[in-house]
């Protein structure tokens, strides 16, 4: 075979078209830089070396029927054989000098990159086969990327290693279960100019959440150096999510943020021939701030939905993305690397989802970010290094510092995955949501608690914060059809208070959110007394203002640090639910709780009764609280006003009397939260007998009612709901109690308000949900658990049919 003059592609010149030619990996570069830098996506220049190139080298080196004669026979269960071969066969090719005519046809073209961006250019020289980055057939770095190659000598020399790489242990693997002939597949080079992230950081972009496959998210990870870090799982990144629907109209939805702990970042080397690139520490002061700031984040997340509606358009169908980026620190900008579609979540049916449910609990050996959201259990196989696996057995959960894809061929075994480091993007994390199984990453030590506990039970159902039990934890799944449900005339909808649920839980047929509970928030991600962030200078506590400096670092104060996290875990909720009303209820905290709360102790009094004392609308106009109401406003004017989702409803609990609530009222308006204006409806909790007694009046202020039965009934018939020596006669299902909730839900109805019910009665009681449905009720709100079968119910009453949507299965 003679040399093809055209063994070279610029990235102008090809697209998606070209997958034969040049593999799917640089297809899609070529596609990305030809048709979306007009759109304003920044894609580095480069260059491809064909998949006819890489025939022509294994011809020109006669190794086909060597090559044939290595691969023959092979058994993956023989790991010693099986590594030997692909060790024999990556030397053939790599031994194999390139053909000349080839060589000078690389070296022209990497001339040509030289007389643009300057002598001996830095290029990364990435592999692209023929069979990789498809739709619905992808793997987690089956072949070899080099960074930081310099001079064309160098530059040869990786390409002989890329192609070399087409016979790595895991790539023969995924060949072999993909099916696809060893000898059929061709590997393409891309050849492109390195961004100076290593000055700066990068990462990885999904346009959808990896754990859940909710499409409204664009889903970015980063973290400081070259990109490689984030995506072996070398680092915990930085994390942001970005809301979709109200970017595009200008907003800036950035709804949800986490830091990473960033510990090393990976950087040029010397300069030398032998150390391209090389980790170094991160100083502690730049782990504590995020890799990007907000503009960046925003403008990564316009690109990437760009990137999102071309690929949607080329493949006639929505077409979910997975894409890395590099932020250049010489220039400032931001350039997409690589943009593949997502393989995992975006093929999986929305017709029906599994929901795991822990039924006991045991000691928590260990913790870090959830990967999917299973369950599973078995014996922990601590692995710590390469030449280990051997010895994991099929069943086991793996526990590793970390996985590459040299590991692949024992992950695909394993009932899940525990890794020391790496964040939701990282190799391991890829690899089981393309398997099916949990992981849990970035334990930081979870080979060292796991060495002496070989049953364990790994749980990715309770949030983003993944948790490995001691010993066999029994569990139950619950699959849930979607898909023919219809909707009852009473609206159902959700009660919510963690934000990290809201991705999964919204996929539950439902018509919103009726209660989302601001304490939650407060308590769990702030964890910080509002007025010990505005006047921090009254916490005389050493230890907790040290605690309160160390939680607001990065933030410009204390009350940023509020309003922030705040209006991330609303918005968060809001997202999920967007366009269906999410009712927000402003802090319920009674006064022992407040105390509770980091640097809470200077700011509370001590009361012998606090469920009726100074709790609810009492805190939001007097001067001991003012100022804290005040940052729960500001938090809620920057759900609905900069992120733009204005479905979000503020709801006052514990509003004793009319004239309280106009003064509530007065303090919202004051802080930007005017009712009528922009939409803005108030609900009001109707949990005092005065409310129902009072129905009219009420309703000359408030938008709507969603009635508390726990309060109303501990207040109606005078039964402290803290106290277990009366707990007997507490009982939602007294007649005086339900002749209260009658008397609001018809008061409501007679003046055209809103009418709901979020207390616990109904999620306990069905007949107590069926009284309120007959009453008139407009909407009832519910534990999660407890919405499909009342779904089901209220859909029966109705006389409508409905399939059965719920079948649980005991694991």
């Amino acid at each position: 075979m003679t040399g093809d003059a055209r063994f070279i592609r610029w990235f102008e010149e090809i697209g998606l078209d070209d997958v034969p030619l040049v593999g799917g990996k640089t297809a899609s570069l070529g596609e990305l830089y030809r048709e979306l830098t007009q759109e304003g996506v920044r894609v580095p220049n480069g260059f491809a070396i064909t998949a006819p190139a890489y025939r022509y080298v294994l011809e020109a080196g006669g190794l086909l029927p060597r090559l044939q004669q290595e691969l023959a026979g092979l058994d993956k269960h023989d790991l010693q054989d099986f590594a030997e071969r692909g060790r024999r066969a990556r030397a053939l090719v790599y031994e194999t000098p390139l053909p000349p005519d080839l060589a000078e046809q690389i070296t022209t073209a990497y001339g040509r990159l030289c007389a643009t961006y300057g002598a001996d250019t830095d290029v990364a020289v990435r592999s692209s086969a023929t069979a990789e980055d498809l739709p619905g057939v992808s793997f987690a770095g089956q072949h070899e990327t080099y960074l930081n190659v310099r001079g064309v000598g160098h530059l040869l020399d990786a390409c002989r290693r890329c192609f070399a790489s087409l016979f790595t242990d895991r790539a023969i693997s995924y060949r072999i279960d993909q099916g696809f002939d060893h000898l059929r597949v061709s590997l393409s080079i891309a050849v492109q100019k390195m961004v100076r992230s290593d000055l700066a950081a990068a990462g990885v972009v999904f346009t959808l959440d990896t754990e859940t496959g909710f499409r409204d998210v664009v889903f970015i990870t980063g973290s400081y150096g070259l990109g490689e870090n984030v995506v072996q799982g070398a680092v915990g990144p930085d994390e942001f999510y970005v809301f979709k629907p109200t970017l595009v109209t200008g907003r800036r939805p950035i709804i949800r943020r986490k830091l990473g702990d960033k510990k090393i970042k990976l950087i040029y080397g010397s300069g030398t021939s032998k150390v391209l690139t090389r980790n170094v520490e991160v100083p502690k002061q730049d782990r504590r701030r995020f890799c990007l700031g907000d503009d960046e984040v925003l403008e990564l997340a316009r690109a990437s939905v760009a990137i999102e509606r071309h690929y949607s358009r080329r493949a006639g169908r929505d077409q979910p993305m997975d894409i890395e980026w590099a932020k250049d620190g010489v220039t400032g900008e931001i350039f997409v690397v690589q943009a593949r579609p997502e393989t995992v979540q975006s093929q999986r049916s929305v017709e029906s989802f599994e929901v795991y449910r822990l039924e006991g609990t045991g000691p928590v050996l260990a913790r870090g970010t959830s990967v999917g959201e299973k369950i599973a259990s078995g014996t922990a196989r601590v692995i710590t290094d390469v030449s280990r696996l051997s010895e994991f057995r099929p069943g086991e959960i793996l526990v590793a510092d970390t996985t590459t894809p040299d590991w692949e061929p024992i992950m695909k075994t394993a009932a899940g995955i525990v890794t020391n480091r790496g964040g939701r993007t990282c190799h391991a994390a890829i690899v089981s949501r393309e398997l099916g199984i949990p992981s849990v990453v970035g334990t930081g030590d979870g080979t060292e608690r796991l060495r002496a506990s070989p049953a364990i039970t790994i749980s990715c159902a309770e949030g983003e914060i993944g948790k490995i039990y001691a010993g066999a934890i029994p569990f139950r799944v619950e699959r849930i059809a979607v898909g023919a449900l219809a909707r009852p005339r009473t609206h159902v909808m959700m009660n919510l208070g963690n934000p990290e649920e809201a991705f999964s839980l919204c996929r539950i047929p439902n018509d919103g959110v009726g209660l989302a509970r601001m304490e939650f928030i407060i308590g769990n991600h702030i964890k910080v007394h509002p007025m010990a962030l505005v006047h921090p200078e009254r916490v005389a506590d050493d230890a907790e203002r040290r605690q309160i400096e160390e939680l607001t670092f990065g933030y410009a104060d204390g009350e940023a640090y509020f309003v922030e996290r705040l209006s991330e875990g609303i918005g968060t909720i809001a997202a999920a639910f967007y366009p269906k009303p999410v009712v927000v209820r402003l802090s319920d905290f009674k006064t022992n709780e407040y105390a509770r709360l980091v640097g809470g102790k200077a700011f509370e009094p001590a009361e012998e009764n606090p469920m009726i004392g100074f709790r609810g609308a009492s805190r939001y106009y007097d001067d001991r609280y003012r100022e804290g109401f005040a940052l729960e406003c500001r938090a809620l004017l920057r759900v609905r006003e900069d992120m733009g989702l204005g479905n979000v409803i503020p709801m006052v609990p514990f509003c004793r009397t009319v004239g309280e609530g106009e003064k509530v009222l007065a303090e919202m308006a004051r802080n930007g939260l005017r009712r009528g204006e922009h939409g803005l409806q108030i609900y009001v909790m109707a949990e005092i007998p005065n409310n129902a007694v009072l129905i009219d009046e009420f309703s000359r202020l408030f938008d709507g009612f969603s009635i508390g039965s726990n309060d109303l009934t501990q207040l109606t018939l005078g039964v402290d709901r803290d106290s277990a020596l009366v707990a007997h006669v507490f009982d939602e299902r007294d007649p005086g109690v339900k002749w209260l909730v009658a008397r609001v839900i018809e008061g409501a109805r007679r003046n055209g308000r809103h009418s709901g019910i979020c207390g616990q009665a109904p999620s306990d009681y069905p007949e107590f949900a069926d009284f309120v449905v007959a009453a008139g009720i407009d909407s009832i709100s519910l534990n999660p658990d407890t919405v499909l079968k009342t779904t089901v119910r209220l859909l029966e009453r109705e006389r409508a049919s409905a399939p059965r949507a719920v079948e649980a299965v005991h694991a």
